[in-house]
């Protein structure tokens, strides 16, 4: 009786738990994950083998931590098959999101580096809390809101960073418009 009343214990705290496979698919996949749903799935295999290590209060910023080590070694191992020039299979595509950044803010991001970026994504796209995307990357939630601190005032500098569309030509920019 009572290793069939854990084991309903256990599915119930699963259950929510994989109640967030699509916001990791979505994790994964924004991230640039080659099968964004593979990963998902195998993010979901270890919470459900490492279940009493998942937070019960909330599970996300755990998922999320697990989900950026699969792809930081599926980072890694792509990079390992490029560096001894083994020849990948084919992908195929990845389905487009639903919706396209602004031309703008896509080149802001890139300019930032990978922490900065995740830093900001965590928190913007992901919904997580400054504490909780701490908690996701493993460290201090001050050292967390200083870097999103950089991070916000580095967007901020690559979006207010003309671009060469944006600057007048040259012979223009020197032109004494008021003859004084």
């Amino acid at each position: 009786m009572t290793l069939e009343v854990d084991r309903q214990s256990a599915e119930k705290r699963f259950r929510a738990v994989f109640a967030h496979l699509g916001a990791l698919t979505a994790y994964a996949r924004r991230r640039g994950s080659r099968d964004a749903d593979a990963l998902a799935a195998d993010v979901m295999t270890v919470a459900w083998r490492r279940l009493a290590d998942v937070p019960s209060d909330d599970p996300r910023p755990w998922l999320y931590a697990t989900a950026r080590n699969f792809l930081l070694a599926e980072a890694r191992l792509s990079a390992q098959a490029a560096s001894t020039s083994i020849r990948e299979p084919e992908r195929v595509a990845a389905e487009a999101e639903p919706h396209e950044l602004d031309p703008e803010l896509s080149r802001a991001l890139r300019s930032l580096t990978p922490l900065d970026r995740e830093a900001l994504l965590l928190v913007a796209w992901e919904d997580l809390t400054p504490s909780e995307a701490a908690q996701a990357l493993g460290i201090n939630p001050v050292a967390f809101r200083v870097r999103l601190l950089r991070a916000r005032r580095r967007l901020r500098a690559g979006l207010d960073e003309p671009t060469a569309d944006d600057r007048p030509p040259a012979a223009l920019s020197q032109l004494d418009v008021e003859g004084t």
